[in-house]
Formats: C-alpha cells, sequence, structure tokens
C-alpha cells in the first residue's frame, strides 16, 4: 500500500491542452507509483474550464479502466462548491472514483455554536468582550487606515465596532457558517455599515491572496477547532510580513464565581472535558503563546483580561451563562450520552454562577487571553 496526493490549487485555465502538459505529465507519474489510493487535492482549485477538466478526467478514467486495483479520492471543499459538483461526474462514471468534501466533518463541534439560535448571546459576549478589547486592540497592531481580516467573523459584530471606533480602510469578513454571514450582511445594511467584505470561506484553507493584510483578528475561534495549527498557518499566510495576527481564547476552567465556587469550579473543570470530546480545547488560552511561536511569529505579546458581573448590567453576564448552559448542559451533554444525575449537576454549577452574578455582592468572572504575533519580514 503506497498511497499518493496530487494537487490542483490556483487557476487551471488553458487554451489548448498542450499548456498542460508538464502537470500531466506529473499525474502520469504519480499514478505510476501509487499502490492503493491516490488522493487529487482540488481544494483551493478557485478556476478550471473545460479544457482542463476533460485532460485531468480523462488520464484519471483511463487509469482506472487499465487498472482495476487503484483508486481516486478527488478531495474538494464546500468553500469552492462548483468542485464538488464537477468532480462528481467522474464517481458516476466510475465506480473507483470517489468524492470527499473534506471539510464537512473538519469541525467536529462548531454545529452546536454556529446557528441562528446562538446569535442574540454572541451579541451579548461581543459587547462584553469589546469593554476590554477596545483599549487591548491597539497594543496588538490596529490602527486607522489599515487593511484588515477577521477570520472567523461568526455573526460580524465584531468587524461592525471595528469599523465604527477605528476606520480601518479595508475589512474582509470571513465565515464558515452561512447562517452567521447572512446575519452579518442583514444587520450591516440595516445599519448602512459599508466598508465590510463578508465571504464565506473555510479558515484552515482560506482562497485569499498571501501577504494582504496589516492586522489578521481571529477570535474565540482556534479553540473549537480541531487542528488550531492549521488555522495558524493560514492566519500567517494572508498577513503582510511585519504585520500581525491577534488571537482570542479562553481557559474555561479558570470562571469563577462566589458564593458558591466549589459549585462552579466544578461544572467548569466538565466543559472543558466536554469540549475535549468534541476535539475542542477552551482551555487554549494560555497555551497562545505556544501556539503562535511554534506558527512562526515573532514579537508575541500576550494579555489576560476577566469579564466580569460588574462590566456593565449584570444581567448580560447571566444571559451569557444561561445561552452556555442550554448548549452546553442541552444538546452536548446529550450527544456525549452523559446520565441525568451528572447533566443534573452539570446544570446546577451554571445556575449557581448565574446566582453569584446577580448576587449583590457577588463577584463572576469568565476569563480571556489575547494575544497577537509578528510576521517576520
Amino acid at each position: 500500500m503506497n498511497s499518493q496526493e496530487f494537487t490542483l490549487s490556483g487557476s487551471v485555465r488553458p487554451q489548448s491542452i498542450d499548456e498542460l502538459a508538464p502537470s500531466l505529465s506529473l499525474l502520469k507519474e504519480a499514478i505510476d507509483r501509487v499502490r492503493g489510493v491516490l488522493y487529487l487535492n482540488v481544494r483551493r482549485l478557485a478556476q478550471m474550464n473545460n479544457v482542463a477538466f476533460h485532460a485531468f478526467s480523462r488520464i484519471i478514467v483511463d487509469a482506472c479502466r487499465m487498472r482495476p486495483d487503484l483508486k481516486f479520492v478527488v478531495v474538494t471543499s464546500s468553500v469552492v462548491g462548483w468542485t464538488t459538483r464537477k468532480f462528481s461526474r467522474l464517481s458516476k462514471i466510475e465506480p473507483n472514483i470517489t468524492v470527499e468534501e473534506y471539510d464537512s466533518a473538519f469541525y467536529p463541534g462548531q454545529s452546536f455554536l454556529e446557528e441562528g439560535g446562538f446569535i442574540p448571546i454572541l451579541r451579548t459576549q461581543t459587547k462584553m468582550t469589546w469593554r476590554h478589547e477596545r483599549s487591548i486592540l491597539e497594543r496588538h497592531g490596529m490602527r486607522p487606515g489599515i487593511s484588515m481580516a477577521d477570520i472567523c467573523c461568526g455573526i460580524g459584530d465584531f468587524a461592525m465596532l471595528v469599523q465604527k471606533e477605528f476606520e480601518p480602510a479595508r475589512i474582509v469578513a470571513l465565515d464558515h457558517s452561512r447562517s452567521s454571514l447572512a446575519y452579518a450582511r442583514k444587520v450591516a445594511e440595516e445599519f448602512d455599515v459599508r466598508g465590510i467584505e463578508y465571504t464565506y470561506g473555510d479558515a484552515s484553507e482560506m482562497l485569499l491572496d498571501d501577504d494582504q493584510f496589516d492586522l489578521v483578528t481571529c477570535r474565540h475561534s482556534l479553540q473549537i477547532f480541531n487542528r488550531p495549527d492549521l488555522i495558524l498557518k493560514e492566519l500567517l499566510r494572508i498577513c503582510k510580513p511585519g504585520g500581525r495576527v491577534y488571537i482570542t481564547n479562553e481557559k474555561n476552567s479558570h470562571c469563577l464565581g462566589e458564593p458558591r465556587a466549589e459549585s462552579i469550579q466544578w461544572t467548569y473543570n466538565e466543559v472543558a472535558k466536554l469540549f475535549e470530546h468534541f476535539e475542542m480545547d477552551v482551555e487554549l488560552g494560555p497555551k497562545s503563546r505556544r501556539y503562535l511561536a511554534e506558527a512562526g511569529f515573532e514579537d508575541i505579546r500576550v494579555e489576560q483580561f476577566m469579564v466580569t458581573n460588574l462590566d456593565g448590567d449584570p444581567n448580560d453576564f447571566a444571559d451569557v451563562i444561561s445561552a452556555w448552559e442550554d448548549v452546553y448542559a442541552g444538546d452536548m451533554a446529550a450527544k456525549r450520552g452523559d446520565s441525568p444525575e451528572f447533566v443534573k449537576r452539570f446544570r446546577q454549577g451554571f445556575r449557581d454562577h448565574i446566582y453569584a452574578a446577580l448576587h449583590p455582592k457577588g463577584y463572576a468572572g469568565w476569563p480571556i487571553w489575547a494575544a497577537s504575533g509578528r510576521k517576520p519580514s
């Protein structure tokens, strides 16, 4: 067994088949070497005309017919939807050709957090964290007139706050959730917010050019991907040399409250374990420096701030915790198969956190790490 991968990316639009001779020769060599599966990776294939499609298809189909032992897997992405539709034709011709849309399962737990019912709480969370981040951002590369990308932008509220407060020359806001982007565009239109380019895309394989943004932000997102290193690699790629990448992440086991601290502490320790079950790491915050260093950044800056019930209306804090309870002790716990006894105790910790937030002498906190690194010149 000797599987191989052959990758096509960018724009492949030849006027004649002769222009493809070097690429077709490489594909034939890969087929000759493979014993098992040949993966044809077209995740970043932005354009392909019929001349190119038929030339590559002919070689693949002929190889299947000459070597029944050989299997082809065409790896596409939902971000470039036409590739899945176009290459699926081959699987109808030859049973040894299959098409896999790799990002359909890339974010194993994100569906719990990205759909419409969670939108109101995402807005409240941003409102609470913005009080802190507004001053922090200037120490991490934010300034008027820059070109900025907000990756994993969610419902787009952070990008709108930045646009209003700092007036960058350009903001590209990208996310993998169509429903979140639809909401972001709707709100931007209603409030006549201009200058933000909302775009659908996969943060681990973006169709954005290299070296084009002065500042790239990615907030509360690395912690819900099972391969944060892939995301950071892409953030580094699209950042200009000398520009900065800014990330925020949490450490949920450090959420705290008084009174009823013990119950609260137990529940948030269990939150970390729950997310780990779904291949997410809500303990990532303090690891930010290591992740940035390993990705190749320099001049790494790390700050930690605590969002509390004293940041404005304590009912906002309580609303956030209530939403966490609904999702974490609801859909996620059910999906993991937790017992009714566990769920009852799990829910109690959230409710005690709300109690601490609303108590006239109480204190409740949610810790966040903000970090950034400079792309080497």
